[in-house]
């Protein structure tokens, strides 16, 4: 029946779309991705210098350790903690106060940044270079400075001095404010009798290659915004594949001539990117180091500034501002606007359909801060796009209703034309044209669903004010999927399942909506399709099942609100609805007879 044919052709366009979704954005394995971990934390054979100047370190430290390298001036503002050396000077160790590793409020600080040495080596380094064959005496990663004051604070600046013994005192002021920007002032004064070329620089280094999340739709990597040239992302595995560098410095990707932008290092969470004076030209270095038996393996995001010349008696500064910090969308947004960094908000990665996430984003948070909770906004959210897409799909529905209502006739027109399919067809067109009836209508309700899933999911994945939001009862992170399963009797048996079997209380839910609103159709007379709707449910539970918690909560809620919208539509059209009758069929009970 055609109506039959349509809906297996909506259920056929769902599950495409969820197989593709698998297929293309890449649900990691698990398993895998603790592999990736497990392997990262393992001590590199050797770490590569800062620069040429300082030979590789021959034991890596703890990070505990590392940090006792060198006197330390710490860092401390409302967001986050840490400290950078007298000893080069690099900024090397930040932690966010508000951010855990875990759901656990007790469980370690997020680590953003660590010192060279140390097991995962991640830092900013700014700083001047001398011009090639000059033999200018310039600040190192063995230079140590001098510092006004031992403490950084967002009322307290600290100014750091060296003076190179050849009448170039080169001067690093540093502030911090309340969120997660630190603005470097670079500063060079000349009292020696001869000019000097110096080109500032800063960078961003990160040694080994960290897990990451495996997900197509999200990238982590080298990131920046390169003027003019826009948006450039590369991520650990593409930039290995890029040309070769002159100098022996790897592979990689250089960007000349950009003014304005940022660039650095993103996570899914967390970034280390530098903003310049957004009027400086300079030049983009993306690269990547492969290693060797005594240089462990790292990636770089250099800016190198246009060169400035001192004549004598003269001072020249430049500044440039590091963020290092969590991607909250206020945070960002805010930056962008105080500081005028040129398309600063593509530090988030909202992906093509940003017209669709951000919005759907700044929804979820409109309905958070009026109910407190990002679960209970999904819930509101979901019924505003009902209310926004009712007159298309209660379009559908009563398309749909009057199809079931003239059945009978397309019944008498097939047997009256068995022989003749063209005519069959033909006739069945002229009715449906007659009753003003789509017969593709019951395909919308699934493909209306399909933008929204999209950019909730690319919410929830993508937007740090989803991690660890927690729902009610066992849903302590919306991000994540539900952590319980049948097969254990949902925590009663002290056994935790494979991956495969994590069936939760919510996956198990979304089936049940998912089957009662299948139930609320005629069953086919087809064998094969009836088999298929009987199975489609439970194939989705399973499906849906890795994928976070929020998105199925939604989907539920929305199979929940479908189920009560077609049940009135068909009321109010006067036709039966099946429901009641295909539930009593399962049981092998007849269905009612009509009053």
């Amino acid at each position: 029946m055609q109506d039959n044919k349509n809906l297996f052709l909506a259920i056929a366009l769902s599950l495409a779309v969820l197989v593709g979704w698998n297929a293309f954005f890449g649900l990691p394995n698990p398993e895998e991705h603790r592999k990736q971990i497990e392997a990262a934390k393992q001590p590199a054979s050797g770490a590569q210098a800062p620069s040429a100047a300082t030979p590789a370190a021959p034991v890596i430290l703890p990070v505990g350790e590392a940090l006792k390298a060198s006197a330390r001036i710490q860092i401390e503002t409302p967001k986050i903690i840490g400290s950078f050396p007298l000893t080069g000077g690099e900024i090397d160790d930040i932690s966010f106060r508000g951010y855990h590793e875990t759901v656990d409020p007790k469980s370690p600080l997020i680590r953003v940044l660590s010192p060279y040495g140390s097991e995962e080596a991640y830092f900013a380094e700014f700083g001047w270079a001398a011009a090639a064959g000059a033999g200018t005496a310039v600040p190192s990663p063995k230079t140590v400075w001098t510092a006004d004051q031992q403490k950084l604070t967002p009322s307290q600046p600290v100014t750091l001095s060296w003076n190179n013994g050849a009448g170039l005192v080169f001067k690093r002021k540093l502030t911090v404010d309340d969120g997660y920007a630190i603005t470097v002032t670079d500063s060079v004064e000349n009292s020696s009798s001869a000019p000097v070329t110096l080109n500032p620089y800063g960078l961003v280094r990160r040694y080994g290659t960290p897990p990451t999340s495996g997900y197509y739709i999200l990238h982590e990597g080298l990131v920046g915004v390169a003027g003019e040239q826009g948006l450039q992302e590369f991520n650990y595995a593409a930039i290995d594949k890029e040309a070769l560098l002159p100098g022996n410095k790897g592979r990689g990707k250089v960007f000349k001539e950009a003014t304005g932008g940022f660039a650095g290092i993103t996570d899914k969470y967390w970034a280390a990117v530098i903003a310049p004076d957004q009027a400086a030209s300079y030049v983009l270095t993306y690269s990547g180091n492969s290693g060797s038996n005594t240089v462990a393996k790292s990636y770089q995001v250099d800016l190198l500034m246009q060169p400035r010349v001192l004549a004598p008696a003269s001072t020249t500064e430049i500044t440039s501002t590091l963020f290092v910090g969590a991607k909250e969308v206020k945070t960002i947004a805010a930056y962008s606007d105080k500081l005028g960094i040129k398309n600063f908000d593509l530090l988030i990665d909202w992906g093509w359909f940003y017209f669709i996430t951000k919005p759907m984003f700044k929804l979820l948070e409109l309905f958070f801060h009026l109910f407190g909770n990002f679960g209970l906004a999904i819930l509101a959210v979901t019924v505003i796009v009902k209310l926004i897409f009712f007159p298309l799909a209660n379009k559908s529905y009563v398309s749909m209703a009057k199809m079931k209502a003239i059945q009978p006739q397309i019944v008498a027109l097939r047997e009256r034309h068995a022989d003749d399919k063209m005519k069959q067809q033909q006739d069945m067109m002229e009715l449906y044209k007659r009753e003003k009836i789509n017969p593709l209508a019951g395909c919308l309700p699934i493909l209306i669903q399909i933008p929204v899933f999209f950019s909730l999911y690319k919410v929830l994945f993508v937007t740090i004010e989803m991690r660890h939001a927690p729902f009610y009862g066992w849903i302590h992170d919306l991000s994540a999927p539900d952590p319980t399963t049948i097969f254990n009797l949902f925590g009663v048996i002290p056994w935790t399942p494979p991956q495969f079997l994590m069936l939760g209380v919510w996956p198990i839910l979304m089936g049940i909506t998912m089957f009662v609103q299948m139930k609320m159709n005629p069953e086919p007379p087809d064998p094969v399709q009836k088999m298929m709707f009987a199975w489609m449910p439970l194939v989705f539970t399973f499906m849906l099942a890795s994928f976070p918690a929020g998105l199925v909560i939604y989907w539920s809620w929305n199979n929940l609100l479908s189920v009560l919208q077609q049940y009135a539509i068909l009321k109010r059209q006067g036709v039966k609805v099946e429901l009641w009758d295909n539930l009593r069929s399962m049981t092998g009970k007849p269905p009612k007879a009509p009053h």
